[in-house]
């Protein structure tokens, strides 16, 4: 799954007023929602061996659009899923990124985990 970030310094908005919030005491405007990034995930890697020993391709495994993995990390704004679980997600809601290690690992938010596997 390839996927392109750009990072831009100052966010553009069209429109900004000067008037204060009653909360933060900021200027009101067009209000942003950020990318929150809940979860980290270690991928998990179908086997490559039946158990009698025959060598599956990777076309005879079917699992490939939802994809399980291993929560190694959570955020603060998590409440249902921690540390240790094995979560079922689909491949289009992860970011994989490569963190220099064998392993494959995913980013994705913790609404949108499908199932939690025992």
């Amino acid at each position: 799954m390839a996927s392109t970030f750009i990072a831009v310094a100052k966010p553009i908005t069209s429109h900004s007023t000067n008037l204060p919030s009653f909360s933060t005491q900021r200027p009101i405007g067009l209000k942003r929602n950020s990318l929150r990034i809940n979860a980290i995930s270690k991928k998990w890697e179908p086997t490559k061996k039946s158990a009698g020993g025959v060598l599956l391709p990777k076309s005879a495994v079917k699992f490939e659009r939802y994809l399980m993995g291993e929560v190694l990390s959570v955020g603060s704004e998590v409440a249902q899923v921690e540390a240790g679980k094995k979560v079922l997600f689909s491949d289009i809601n992860a970011y994989e990124v490569d963190l220099g290690t064998d392993a494959r690992h995913c980013f994705c938010k913790e609404s949108e985990l499908l199932a939690l596997v025992e």
